[in-house]
C-alpha cells in the first residue's frame, strides 16, 4: 500500500489536512463554484437568474466536474480511493477502482458538455443524479470507515436531492395546464 508519509509530520495531522481539503473541495463543487458561475453569467451575459440557470451550473460542477475529476483520480491513482475512501488494503481492488474511474470520467464528461445543451443537461442530471443516489445508498448500507467516506455519502445524497428537485421542476414545467 502506497502512502504519502512526510518526515517529521505526524500521520494524524496529514489525515486531518487531507480530510479538510476533501471537504472544502466538495463544498466548493456544490455551493461556491456554481454560485460564482451563476453570478458571472448574470454580470457578463445579463442572464436572468432562475432555476434553469442554477441547474445549468449545478449539473456542470456537482456532477460534471466532480465525477470527471474523481474519475481521473481513480483511473490514475486507484490506491487513493481504495485506502482513503473505502479503507481497502488489497492492491487487487485497484483494477475495479480504475474501471470505476473510467465510468466516472464518462458520466462527468456528459455533465461538462451539458453546459452547452439543455437536452444534454437533462440526460446528465438523470444519469449523474441516479449514479450519485445509488452511490450514497451504497455508503449507507455499509459501516463508514473514514471521514472521507462520510463526506462522499453526504455529497452524493445532497446532489441527488437537488437533482431530484430539478427534475420535478422540469417535469412540472412540461405538464400542460388543463
Amino acid at each position: 500500500m502506497e502512502q504519502n508519509i512526510k518526515p517529521g509530520v505526524p500521520v494524524t495531522k496529514l489525515k486531518i489536512r487531507e480530510n479538510n481539503f476533501y471537504l472544502l473541495l466538495n463544498i466548493s463543487l456544490i455551493f461556491i463554484l456554481p454560485l460564482l458561475s451563476i453570478t458571472s453569467e448574470f454580470i457578463i451575459n445579463k442572464a436572468t437568474i432562475n432555476w434553469e440557470l442554477a441547474a445549468k451550473w449545478f449539473v456542470f460542477w456537482a456532477i460534471g466536474i466532480r465525477l470527471f475529476v474523481a474519475g481521473v483520480k481513480q483511473a490514475s491513482s486507484p490506491e487513493f480511493t481504495a485506502t482513503k475512501l473505502f479503507n481497502l488494503k488489497h492492491r487487487e481492488s485497484y483494477v475495479v477502482i480504475r474501471e470505476l474511474g473510467f465510468a466516472n470520467i464518462s458520466l462527468g464528461m456528459m455533465g461538462i458538455l451539458s453546459v452547452i445543451n439543455d437536452n444534454w443537461r437533462l440526460i446528465a442530471a438523470i444519469t449523474g443524479g441516479l449514479y450519485l443516489g445509488f452511490a450514497g445508498l451504497q455508503h449507507c448500507l455499509k459501516k463508514t470507515d473514514s471521514k472521507n467516506e462520510v463526506i462522499a455519502m453526504l455529497y452524493d445524497f445532497l446532489v441527488f436531492i437537488v437533482i431530484l428537485l430539478y427534475l420535478i421542476l422540469k417535469l412540472l414545467c412540461c405538464i400542460p395546464s388543463i
